[in-house]
């Protein structure tokens, strides 16, 4: 078992860039927590393992939903909005397999805050019922940063308040009366001539296509560092023109999308014939969210699948590492299960996915679901924190290459 967890996880990373994808394996050995975040694909090997899983309807999915994959963003309408925001591997999935997930986050991120395991069934459980009382209400809503409450509200009010200016000063070094690109090998790593052509091709056919050349000329591209199951691929963070150098530029997030963890286990469940991945990856999340984040566009250049959306920092997250206290994080995952109840009502009877009439009658019925989804999600994590414990002696025996003394300290950063 040990050579089995350690093959799928270099296996699966083997097309990964070098040097990001060392940056993640040191990130995986942090915890058990960092661990799932970026392992999905090896969560979901194990969850087909044992397809103990209750019956639930078909919904669309963000394909990776854990409890830091849920934060705030500027929409397309410049509002701020407290949502799920990673769609990477969306699909057309049973919701169980969406709310294990969850749920078994929940759980080993509760450990990591030293909550008993009693603790941490509750809030599970309180959690479940928050999400089926807002699917029952049948009524699509979102967040408003009037009534949110604790580190939600946070979030809305960091972000309501943050100038572009300063995310701009915090990212960015002024040369006389422009901008480059901060490459501090924390948020981004210095893009070679080709990257930098590749980048600017995109972004220059795009801005053709839309007619606006100007707003989007570009300025400087690095290789982008930013969460943990997805180091590795390509992606970028672009400088634009904007509004007009150096206070008007705004910073632009182009990242390679491919193919879903979860869809992969799904063979059974038809999913719509996307004509490539970032349409998939755009089209659910314009599906599921109230607004959409500014910029999102699906892109296909030079056979390379990209997403491009405003750049969004990892500020702007769910940071549990915060030492929330019980209340809050109770307070906290009933929000992001009725915000996932949301999604998944806004998305009903769309290419499949089970209708708001189809959502009442499954949770008006037998509530023995919850308690076997309960006990999956359980058994999850703790497989979580095995592997986990397998991968760390693996990494600390050199399985997975020695990161160099320089890399080891700006990944601690």
């Amino acid at each position: 078992m040990p050579a089995d967890v350690v093959e799928r996880i270099q296996h699966f990373n083997a097309d990964r860039e070098p040097e990001r994808r060392t940056i993640k394996y040191q990130k995986l050995r942090a915890d058990p927590f960092a661990f799932l975040r970026g392992t999905s694909h090896l969560f979901y090997d194990r969850l087909a393992e044992r397809p103990v899983l209750p019956p639930t309807p078909l919904a669309w999915t963000c394909g990776d939903l854990h409890v830091e994959n849920f934060g705030s963003y500027k929409g397309d309408n410049r509002l701020v909005y407290f949502d799920i925001n990673d769609f990477d591997d969306a699909c057309l999935a049973p919701a169980s397999w969406e709310l294990v997930r969850f749920l078994a986050s929940a759980r080993v991120a509760a450990h990591a805050m030293r909550v008993g395991d009693a603790d941490a069934t509750r809030l599970c459980a309180q959690t479940l019922d928050a999400y089926a009382d807002a699917l029952g209400a049948a009524k699509p809503r979102w967040v408003e940063r009037e009534t949110a409450l604790g580190l939600v509200r946070q979030l809305l009010d960091g972000l309501r308040n943050r100038r572009r200016v300063d995310l701009l000063d915090s990212r960015t070094i002024r040369k006389r009366r422009r901008r480059v690109l901060r490459c501090d090998g924390v948020h981004a790593l210095p893009a070679s001539d080709a990257q930098v052509r590749f980048a600017t091709r995109v972004i220059d056919d795009f801005a053709a296509r839309i007619g606006e050349r100007g707003f989007f000329r570009v300025r400087d591209v690095a290789r982008r560092v930013a969460g943990i199951g997805s180091l590795g691929v390509t992606r970028y963070v672009v400088l634009v023109e904007g509004k007009g150098s150096p206070d008007g530029n705004y910073l632009l997030d182009l990242k390679q999308a491919e193919p879903s963890a979860l869809a992969a286990h799904l063979r059974q469940v038809h999913q719509p014939a996307w004509a490539n991945e970032a349409q998939r990856v755009v089209a659910i999340e314009h599906c599921m969210q109230a607004v959409s984040a500014a910029f999102l566009h699906p892109i296909q250049r030079e056979g390379v699948s990209l997403v491009l959306r405003g750049l969004q920092p990892s500020a702007d997250r769910v940071d549990l590492q915060r030492g929330l206290g019980r209340r809050s994080i109770k307070i906290l995952l009933q929000e992001m299960a009725r915000v996932l109840a949301w999604d998944q009502l806004r998305s009903a009877g769309r290419h499949g996915s089970a209708t708001v009439d189809e959502w009442i009658a499954f949770i008006g019925g037998r509530r023995a679901w919850r308690r076997v989804l309960l006990e999956q999600a359980r058994r999850c994590a703790r497989q979580v924190v095995d592997d986990w414990s397998i991968y760390a002696a693996a990494y600390d025996k050199g399985a997975f290459g020695q990161p160099s003394t320089g890399m080891k300290a700006l990944t601690r950063r």
